[in-house]
């Protein structure tokens, strides 16, 4: 699996992908038994801008994340020495537009959504949004082991899994995802896996197909919602986005649901209904997952309780300490251990 990158039409640098190259920094390989991960971790410095790449590659699945810092906003791509994989995609933060020119299509990511998306071929652009740098992760899964495990849950995913099988571009959803507390807490646990060996190619297996999983449910619950939703338009999902955004950009100081409403330009009842049907559930609930997960990432970093709580809000320790409890079953205490 490889990619080649441009800016103004050259010069092209190729990035070739996990096993292509002799000269990889960093390598751990590790085999246990009948299971072999393989692990390239680099920082690159780019013309367009800088790079912390991580690939690993497990038998039929092939997984890359990374977090890139970027100079130039408007890129060219092309693939190049392809395998045949359905891409599950997770933006994590950041986000722009890809344009591709040989199947004509066009998909607009932003941050925390998710889609499954099967491109055989990609030759095109990525306009990115100047605003910040873009963290990503990427499952891709062999086609005929995808189709193997997915065909056969629902006329949505059994369409998908037919237009891949047929080798033609396909989406899963034809609007990207919001991603729920369990899919994020998946991703994490995928970027954030400290175990060795064996164990560590057994655990991101499971975690992958835990993603796919998840991301299958939720495509089912998003094509059961379609004909009674509430969002009757691209510019009605696309302000649902943007408070999502706002939200993010936010926590510390909260916005109220009148001025959400009134700075992305819908009506309460709109606001309410659709963020619910997009991110299954409401929106001071998502504003809760965001600061716990926050929390929970700087407790790791061994920040102390109290000024965790004072960072992101709460009126008082035990306010935080309750609400952590009922998010992840154990008090803030326990995490570190």
């Amino acid at each position: 699996m490889g990619m080649s990158i441009c800016h103004n039409e050259g010069p092209w640098i190729e990035l070739r992908a996990l096993g292509r190259s002799a000269d990889l920094p960093d390598v751990e390989a590790v085999t246990a038994g009948p299971v072999l991960v393989t692990e390239h971790r680099q920082k690159h410095s780019f013309f367009f801008g800088d790079a912390e790449i991580v690939e690993i590659s497990l038998p039929d699945i092939y997984i890359v994340y990374g977090d890139v810092a970027l100079k130039k906003h408007r890129l060219r791509f092309r693939s190049t020495d392809a395998p045949d994989f359905v891409e599950l995609h997770f933006s994590i933060s950041g986000g722009g537009r890809l344009e591709n020119f040989v199947s004509g299509k066009s998909y607009r990511f932003s941050s925390q959504e998710h889609n499954i998306i099967y491109e055989p071929e990609f030759d095109g652009t990525g306009q990115f949004h100047e605003d910040g740098g873009y963290q990503f992760l990427e499952l891709h899964f062999a086609k005929d082991y995808f189709i193997k495990a997915l065909s056969g849950n629902g006329e949505m995913i059994d369409r998908f899994c037919e237009q891949v099988s047929a080798g033609r571009f396909a989406t899963l959803a034809e609007t990207n995802m919001a991603m729920t507390h369990e899919i994020r807490q998946c991703v994490s646990d995928i970027i954030n896996c400290n175990f060795k060996g064996g164990l560590k190619a057994l655990f991101l297996n499971a975690k992958c197909l835990e993603l796919l999983t998840l991301q299958a449910r939720a495509s089912l619950a998003f094509d059961r919602g379609g004909a009674q939703s509430v969002l009757k338009s691209k510019y009605d999902i696309d302000c649902i986005h943007h408070a999502k955004d706002l939200l993010v950009a936010n926590t510390d100081e909260p916005l109220t649901l009148q001025e959400l409403a009134r700075q992305v330009g819908i009506n309460e009842f709109k606001l309410k209904n659709g963020f619910k049907e997009l991110y299954q559930t409401t929106v001071f609930g998502y504003l809760s997952d965001i600061k716990l997960h926050k929390a929970k990432q700087q407790l790791l970093d061994g920040i102390p309780i109290k000024n965790v709580a004072e960072a992101l809000g709460y009126s008082s320790v035990q306010h935080f300490s309750n609400a952590f409890r009922k998010k992840y079953g154990v008090p803030p205490g326990k995490t570190r251990v």
